[in-house]
């Protein structure tokens, strides 16, 4: 039995510029971290008492004999791709959070998935194998329309600064602050659970196709990066600066599509606002998912209980990355 631990992530900016579509021709850069809200992954061989040879257990189970009937798609890429079928998998999946919901969880599920498969084999996968393997895997062989954040801040961990260069690489650099400055930052962010999932892939389509329509506001949300690091490194910047930039992030991403944001949601984040809340956005590709606010918090149960119909979600930053929490090769294998 190998059991992974995956984490979730929140990217604060330069959420877009992820995409190849854009980064293969002008570059990009994020600025994100992971949380402790875990996508737990078990996975062994399964033993040859069953009638069926492959057991998925989700939000739903699924019992097959190949790995071609499986209907979860990245299930069905990721063990084809790793060549499963003749030998019988068992496979679980526990989220924290919800799926669709903003926080990556969809390759933080890829991710667990590659780094159980490796374990389960007996092989160490590096970080930079690991997320390279699932931003293929997701982009190349599932062919959906994600950008490449999601995967390399799961794999990795911590609060970084994620560059991608035009020839398909990456770089992560750790954000480096005081331990009272990074607590300063955390303490006033707040995350709030709208209640409305989506497909992402169909909105970071509808984004995508209008890229080349939006390049000033892609270039300004790749600037904020730098400006958002500036502001939490120098101590003597009121780290209500970053929630305004927050804001300006936000009214930016609003314009890549149509499909960012939805009334409702917009009603959420004024109200948000109305209640003290300094900034915030739509997590993820948007149209549904967590709301990220940035609130002082003195004023912080008044934005609650002027939100008080959504759930309000605690966290903390991580830095772990994806990681085997159990190794217990099967006998069987």
């Amino acid at each position: 039995m190998i059991i992974t631990r995956t984490p979730f992530r929140i990217s604060f900016f330069g959420g877009g510029t992820d995409y190849p579509s854009w980064y293969q021709e002008h570059g990009g850069v994020v600025l994100a971290t992971s949380i402790d809200k875990y996508c737990h992954i078990s996975c062994r061989y399964l033993p040859p008492f069953f009638e069926h040879k492959h057991r998925i257990v989700y939000s739903i189970i699924e019992n097959v004999q190949r790995v071609g009937e499986i209907k979860h798609p990245a299930v069905r890429a990721i063990l084809d791709w790793a060549g499963c079928d003749e030998q019988g998998l068992e496979v679980h999946h526990d989220g924290d959070l919800p799926a669709r919901s903003g926080l990556g969880s969809s390759s933080s599920f890829t991710v667990g998935l590659i780094h159980a498969l490796s374990a389960l084999r007996g092989k160490y996968i590096t970080k930079d194998d690991l997320a390279a393997q699932a931003i293929h895997m997701e982009q190349h062989i599932i062919r959906e329309n994600v950008g490449s954040q999601d995967q390399i801040t799961a794999a990795f961990g911590g609060f970084n600064r994620i560059d991608f260069k035009t020839n398909d690489t990456f770089q992560v650099s750790p954000i480096i602050l005081t331990k009272d400055r990074l607590h300063e930052f955390q303490s006033h962010l707040m995350l709030c659970f709208t209640g409305f999932s989506r497909i992402a892939s169909e909105i970071a389509k509808s984004k995508i196709e209008n890229f080349k329509n939006r390049g000033n506001e892609l270039n300004r949300m790749t600037e904020m990066v730098d400006e958002a690091i500036q502001i939490l490194q120098n101590t003597k910047t009121p780290i209500e600066e970053v929630g305004r930039l927050l804001h300006q992030s936000w009214l930016c991403k609003r314009s890549l599509s149509d499909k960012v944001s939805t009334p409702e949601i917009d009603h959420l984040y004024e109200e948000a606002m109305r209640a003290g809340a300094v900034g915030g956005k739509i997590l993820g590709a948007g149209g549904g998912g967590f709301l990220l606010l940035f609130v002082r918090p003195e004023l912080q149960s008044k934005v609650r209980e002027r939100l008080k119909h959504l759930i309000h979600v605690p966290f903390e930053f991580e830095n772990s990355g994806s990681r085997v929490v159990l190794y217990q090769p099967d006998g069987l294998s």
